[in-house]
């Protein structure tokens, strides 16, 4: 092979292998102590939120969020881009204007400022943190993630002033260790999770609204007093498998407007940016524990059945949390 062309493999197989190593991600959550006004997302609930920018919508889809790191002049400055599998890391970040001055004035959504996720990759790890904000814009927040590999890092916030709009900024977040990447689980409708069993019915549908009903039992009773987390009694998450693009998904009604009940049925309002195959990760609050419950579905494709029991949840229980990765 003459030098020329022995450059040009070189080159592609190390682009190849940057391209395959580790996607990154961390996640960080909120707390504040000044009292902004709530994002408007929070009322009315019949649509979801799909933050920010990035990825190519079709026809009346929400824009996928959380593909870029910078969008509307708005960067994700991770500061902690690399932790180790298994030990507990202190995950540091910075929201920056376009000046690189770091953004200290958030509305208010669901009772924090930022909702930080973290989920890995292959889908099966998963995180909704919260992270405290210090003085000077700086986020912090523990985290121990218990398997190596690429993950991704959301920070969906608004900033404060009129007009900003909602954001979801993404980054990549390498965990060192030994890398054991798992299959995305199968399609099912019935997830369990410490004693706990939610059934998933309805379609998610790409670039058309549609519901989605998630009843909660516990020992095969409904369960009807379901306790408010973050100003609501379920929060949805959904990522589409491949690029993890983000949709934020809040639900129809809230807890004391006279017409939402404590359980055990959950309803959302949701729209895919595109056809393919999605990972749902719903949090809910019961005897003062927050759990997550997990299911993978495919557009067009009705939740009605449960194909295999059990369905995979995410992996690792945070301090704070009886299940599912989900952290206070």
């Amino acid at each position: 092979m003459n030098t020329g062309l022995k450059i040009t493999a070189f080159a592609a197989a190390l682009a190849a292998a940057f391209g395959t190593a580790y996607g990154v991600g961390q996640g960080f959550d909120p707390v504040v102590a000044d009292d902004a006004p709530r994002h408007a997302r929070e009322h009315g609930g019949s649509s979801p939120t799909a933050g920010g920018g990035g990825g190519h919508a079709g026809h009346g889809a929400p824009p996928a969020g959380g593909l870029q790191i910078s969008e509307r002049g708005y960067t994700l400055d991770l500061g902690t881009p690399r932790v180790t599998a298994g030990e507990r890391t202190d995950l540091r970040f910075t929201v920056r204007d376009a000046d690189g001055r770091a953004v200290t004035a958030y509305q208010r959504a669901h009772d924090k400022e930022l909702h930080l996720i973290v989920a890995s990759r292959d889908l099966t790890t998963y995180r909704h943190l919260h992270p405290v904000r210090a003085a000077d814009g700086t986020w912090s927040t523990p985290v121990d993630l218990p398997r190596a590999g690429g993950y991704r890092v959301f920070a969906d916030f608004t900033p404060a002033g009129e007009g900003a709009g909602n954001l979801t900024l993404g980054a990549d977040l390498a965990v060192a260790g030994r890398y054991d990447p798992k299959p995305l689980p199968a399609p099912d409708t019935t997830a369990r999770v410490d004693g706990y069993e939610v059934r998933l019915t309805g379609t998610l549908r790409p670039g058309t609204a549609s519901e989605l009903k998630l009843r909660v039992l516990r020992d095969g009773r409904p369960v009807t007093d379901l306790q408010p987390y973050l100003g609501a009694y379920g929060h949805l998450v959904a990522l589409r498998s491949g690029d993890l693009a983000y949709l934020h998904v809040h639900p129809n009604g809230e807890p004391g407007d006279g017409t939402t009940r404590p359980g055990p049925d959950i309803s959302f309002t949701a729209t895919a940016p595109s056809a393919g195959a999605y990972r749902l990760f719903l949090d809910f609050r019961h005897d003062g524990a927050v759990r997550t419950a997990a299911f993978t579905v495919r557009t067009g494709e009705a939740a009605t059945a449960s194909q295999t029991p059990g369905s995979a949840q995410p992996s690792g229980h945070p301090e704070g949390h009886s299940s599912g990765g989900h952290g206070h």
